[in-house]
């Protein structure tokens, strides 16, 4: 099972490149990352993401072109069935996840469009500076890793690298 926090579902605009994104929190977080910007995702609470709260959260929110898991859950098989149905369902909407573990399932790259992976280091910084351990891959959908297509840079120019002196 899947849990995600209804309330803070939103429309984003740069978790993913040139993408308008429906970005909803999964609970039950498996990373422990040191300075997380988010701990209370750990906890195992919130409600069940259903296909039919897809479906709702979709037709909330029009002209997404995106949906974005923000964090994989404890339960794989779950959230590879709610991708499973949300690329039948929804064929033209790009799905995404942001898993903040160094590896992920090797399932989940045959599924998603982008997948972001790795736990955030302070001392590297976010996604948006050029010294992150961190990695966005855009994917082929069917095509695994081997379709993977390193696209962090994207995301340096989001924002002031937090290694950098300013005068």
């Amino acid at each position: 099972m899947i849990k995600f926090l209804p309330e803070s579902a939103s429309v984003v605009l740069e978790e993913v490149p040139d993408r308008v994104t429906l970005a909803v929190d999964i609970t039950n977080c498996q990373g422990h990352c040191e300075g997380c910007h988010s701990p209370y995702l750990r906890g195992n609470f919130g409600e069940e993401l259903t296909p039919e709260k897809i479906d709702a959260l979709i037709a909330d929110n029009f002209g997404v072109n995106c949906f974005l898991f923000l964090g994989e859950g404890a339960d794989v098989d779950a959230l590879l069935a709610l991708v499973k149905y949300l690329n039948e369902k929804y064929p033209r909407l790009e799905v995404a996840l942001y898993s903040g573990l160094p590896h992920t399932d090797d399932r989940v790259w045959d599924y998603f469009d982008y997948v972001k992976t790795g736990p955030y280091r302070r001392s590297y910084g976010p996604l948006n500076s050029p010294t992150t351990n961190q990695r966005m891959y855009r994917l082929q959908r069917g095509g695994g890793r081997e379709s993977a297509v390193d696209i962090t840079e994207r995301f340096w120019h989001r924002g002031i690298d937090p290694n950098a002196t300013t005068k």
